[in-house]
């Protein structure tokens, strides 16, 4: 695969120079080289000088992109730590070139006070490689405790607008009303009708009894299911001018509810597409078979196909992960005793730098959606670009190198991936996260780099 094994104990906290290689930001590409001292880019021009005392790195026939920001994770600490932990999954993102995460609160405990948000942020401070946030959890009953949140530390409000884990389901109109009308946050919401759900599941119950394929999955957790829950979180945030984001379409049916006639530092209503929607489709589940069941459920190519243009012509606006482990005996189960989600952190970047060699997108588009536009979604402070003073979170990608999807190769604490055997055009030789090299192509080489992401709100 290859690595940066010369730099491992060279490269000081004091800095270094990237030299050489192809930087990609801001919508273009140049050969740059890049100064970083004391954790943050302190210069960025077509060649620099190596000051006394800073390393040199050697980055010719790379590209140099900023860190990835994933938005949408479930890294399962604490209390389903059998299935993955903050340490172990923040080391497979810098791996996968993503430099910062925003963990979800349908953990064990579910993340639904003020002192069990801070608990988290008590364990990412001592084991994540990477920088992060965590997200508040909405119930139906702790309203109070949202308004607690403060918004310069803490990514959002997290509102599950369908089945979780726990005490998580919001399907109280009241409550929501009240949460889209008075919580000042960015609102993320997943949406998927449960009522619909339930109607769809009894059908096929009474077709298949417990023995469901699945290839009915998307026709349980159907298109409707999900349009009439996103359409009731669009037309609550239009009434009460929340900021809304709706996380993991999966639908061409949903996208006619966003715009892409505005900025994006002027939308009060956005959107996320996930790597597995953009990756698979339901003709997939005869292979895959339980090993992609996620909620919201992978659905046909022409959804597919739809939420690609969506992502092309900037309705939906970032892409994200929703990296969410569990076990392989749990995921080798049933239909309906089978978990929904999977491990997706360590490759979402490979698998989108490989639709541009099949020519869907651009690497231009591939850093707008995962490095920059997240970070001007949640107004992250310094992070999600290249430029002179902000925080050195910068990845090294090698073009011209593939990478196999092995369980040899996986960091993940479940250790297999629904990419297994795919090959990807493209290796991530390095990932630096606060001017620290965390990941040199083959191994972690720095823990606990992580920082608490700040919003400027």
């Amino acid at each position: 695969m290859g690595s940066l094994d010369n730099e491992k104990n060279e490269i000081m906290s004091k800095g270094f120079v990237i030299k050489g290689g192809l930087v990609i930001n801001e919508g273009q590409r140049a050969h740059l080289d890049i100064q970083v001292e004391d954790g943050i880019i302190t210069k960025i021009a077509p060649s620099i000088h190596t000051p006394a005392g800073l390393k040199e790195i050697n980055a010719e026939g790379l590209y140099v992109i900023p860190g990835a920001i994933d938005d949408q994770v479930h890294f399962r600490e604490p209390g389903l730590t059998h299935k993955a932990d903050i340490a172990s999954e923040s080391r497979a993102a810098a791996a996968g070139g993503i430099t910062s995460f925003m963990e979800m609160p349908n953990t064990v405990p579910n993340t639904l006070t003020q002192e069990l948000l801070e608990d988290k942020y008590q364990i990412a401070a001592k084991s994540a490689v990477t920088n992060y946030s965590f997200f508040m959890g909405a119930s139906n009953d702790n309203i109070e405790e949202v308004l607690k949140t403060n918004g310069n530390n803490v990514c959002g409000v997290k509102v599950f607008m369908g089945s979780s884990t726990g005490n998580m389901l919001v399907d109280q109109h009241d409550t929501l009303e009240k949460i889209f009308a008075e919580v000042p946050l960015l609102i993320a919401t997943h949406c998927e009708d449960e009522q619909t759900i339930r109607a769809n599941t009894e059908l096929f119950k009474t077709k298949y009894g417990e023995n469901i394929p699945m290839s009915a999955h998307p026709l349980i957790r159907s298109a409707e299911a999900c349009y009439l829950s996103s359409s009731m979180a669009v037309e609550l945030a239009k009434k009460h001018n929340t900021r809304l984001h709706i996380l993991h379409i999966s639908t061409a049916k949903e996208l006619a509810l966003f715009r892409n006639d505005i900025p994006l530092t002027e939308k009060r209503i956005t959107a996320e597409a996930c790597v597995h929607h953009l990756w698979f489709s339901d003709e997939d589940y005869a292979e895959k078979g339980t090993f992609i069941k996620w909620n919201p459920a992978v659905k046909t190519s022409a959804d597919r196909n739809a939420i690609w243009e969506a992502v092309l012509d900037n309705r939906i606006d970032v892409i994200a992960t929703d990296h969410a482990p569990h076990t392989i005996s749990e995921k080798q189960q049933s239909y309906f005793n089978a978990p929904s989600g999977g491990p997706l952190v360590q490759h979402a970047l490979q698998a989108m730098f490989q639709k541009t060699r099949e020519g869907l997108i651009t690497a231009e588009r591939v850093v707008e959606k995962m490095c920059h536009a997240p970070a001007t979604l949640f107004q992250i402070d310094k992070r999600g670009f290249l430029r002179e003073g902000y925080h050195a979170d910068i990845v090294l990608i090698n073009p011209h190198v593939s990478l196999i999807v092995s369980k040899q190769n996986i960091l993940y604490k479940c250790g297999w991936s629904p990419f297994e055997d795919t090959t990807f055009d493209h290796h991530i030789m390095a990932t630096f996260v606060n001017g620290e090299m965390v990941w040199n192509g083959t191994e972690i080489i720095h823990t606990q780099s992580g920082k608490r992401l700040i919003f400027n709100r």
